[in-house]
């Protein structure tokens, strides 16, 4: 419930309360707030226990928690009965960069290793993307790309 409050601000918030409540009604209202948290979880479990009564049996495995959307989705997918982990498990995204890049400078997969520095300018229809064009030369215009 306090998860976001550091020490500093715990001591700051109690600081404050002494202040406007004073030393004398600070024990009071500590005490009213604790009653007050406490009746409103026993409202929420009863609330709980009356919902899962009425629903029936066939949802007693129900948690309220996984109305929770994030809950729900982090639930399904840990769930391995798609078998997502086989597939989040095969799939490399270095090789698959790898070779999205070897297509991209028309290089074959299997040769990824060695350089392409013998293709000067363009060869079997690709362009080399790591030439740098000359300042004066203006790039191809392509009428199909406008």
């Amino acid at each position: 419930m306090f998860n976001d409050i550091g020490p500093l601000e715990l001591v700051t918030l109690v600081l404050l309360a002494v202040l406007v409540f004073g030393p004398e009604k600070l024990p009071k209202m500590i005490q009213d707030v604790t009653r007050t948290i406490r009746k409103i979880r026993e409202f929420s479990e009863g609330a709980k226990q009356d919902i899962r009564q009425e629903l029936g049996p066939e949802f007693k495995d129900f948690e309220f928690e996984d109305l929770n959307p994030k809950t729900f989705i982090r639930k399904q997918l840990d769930n391995d009965e798609l078998g997502l982990k086989e597939i989040r498990n095969g799939f490399d995204l270095k090789k698959e960069m790898a070779e999205v890049t070897d297509a991209v400078h028309g290089r074959d997969a299997d040769s990824s290793s060695s350089s392409s520095s013998s293709s000067s300018g363009t060869s079997g229809g690709t362009v080399d993307m790591t030439k740098k064009p000359e300042p004066d030369e203006r790039p191809p215009y392509d009428a199909d790309a406008t």
